[in-house]
Formats: structure tokens, C-alpha cells, sequence
């Protein structure tokens, strides 16, 4: 997936829009967005964070995306899937860092929780674009618009990295920088 910038403050990223770009935001270790996103399927973390300086692309089976807070839709995926509340998640301290080799200044690697990557992998269709709804919902709610069938397309791909994760007795993971 390829993100970009419309200039006008607005970011595009496989369809999915972001009018408003809450800066001030911040997450556990980048502002509000994160420039790339790059989930990957890796046999455990040791192997998961020997990309961490330049990305799982050529090395793991991974998806492209950007220009979202990785950190939160993880949570906010987690909890629309499982049931369990954000601030649960967040005393857990999912997601679970890898590899923060620069203490939020850089590339970071978070493992997908097991819950999440089960109902992931778990996932029809149909329950794949009720899921994307209520993000895609609970993003409004903050400001920030998605488009309804990019979200959908999005978790479809991630369904289909964590049935590959299944198959391979690995981890979905995620690097972002």
C-alpha cells in the first residue's frame, strides 16, 4: 500500500482518507500517524526484529500500508474482535513492543496480540466488513474519516497474513516507521 499526501494536509492511503491530522496526539512512541506500516509474518520475534532498521519488504510475507496509527486501529481492531476495552488492552500493553531500537525515534516492531491474530485469521467475510464498520465508525467519532471498503480491503488482507501466520506456526507483526 502506498500512502500519500495530498498537500493540503489531507492523506490518502490505499483509499483511506484522513481529513484531520491530529499532531498533538500522540501515541506510546509516534504522533498520530506513522509514515509506513508494514505487516509481516515471522516464525517468532527473534526473527521478527532483525528487520527492524528497513522493513520486512523482500525478506517476510508482508502488507504495505500507511498513515494510521498503528498502535491504536491494533487496539481498536482487538477490541471490536474480542470485546475487550481499550484501556484493557492498554494495562495489558498490547501491543507488545519487539524491537525499539530508538526509543520511539525510529523503525518500531509490535507483535499482534494472539487474540487479535485468532479473530483475524478467524474472520468471514461478512464479520471482516461488519469489523471494518465499527472502526471506521469509531475513527469518525475522533475526526478521522475512512473509507468504508478500503478498511473492509485492508482487514481482508490482514485475515489473509494471519491465516499465513497459522499455517507457518508464526506471528503477525507489525513495523512501522
Amino acid at each position: 500500500m502506498v500512502a500519500l499526501s495530498r498537500g493540503d494536509g489531507d492523506v490518502v492511503a490505499r483509499g483511506l482518507l484522513v481529513d484531520e491530522v491530529d499532531l498533538d496526539r500522540l501515541s506510546r512512541h509516534y504522533a498520530a500517524m506513522s509514515t509506513i506500516i508494514e505487516f509481516y509474518v515471522a516464525p517468532d520475534d527473534e526473527a521478527a526484529a532483525t528487520v527492524v532498521e528497513h522493513g520486512p519488504a523482500g525478506i517476510f510475507e508482508s502488507l504495505s500500508c500507511g498513515n494510521f496509527d498503528v498502535e491504536e486501529a491494533l487496539m481498536e481492531w482487538e477490541g471490536i474482535f474480542t470485546g475487550r476495552r481499550f484501556e484493557e488492552l492498554v494495562a495489558a500493553g498490547e501491543p507488545r513492543v519487539v524491537a525499539d531500537p530508538d526509543d520511539g525515534e525510529g523503525p518500531l516492531i509490535l507483535v499482534v496480540s494472539g487474540p487479535l491474530q485468532d479473530a483475524l485469521a478467524a474472520a468471514d467475510p461478512l464479520r471482516l466488513a461488519e469489523v471494518g464498520a465499527l472502526w471506521v465508525r469509531e475513527r469518525a467519532a475522533e475526526g478521522e474519516e475512512f473509507d468504508l471498503e478500503m478498511a473492509t480491503e485492508l482487514l481482508g488482507d490482514l485475515a489473509r497474513l494471519a491465516r499465513a501466520a497459522d499455517e507457518h506456526a508464526g506471528c503477525l507483526y507489525c513495523w512501522s516507521a
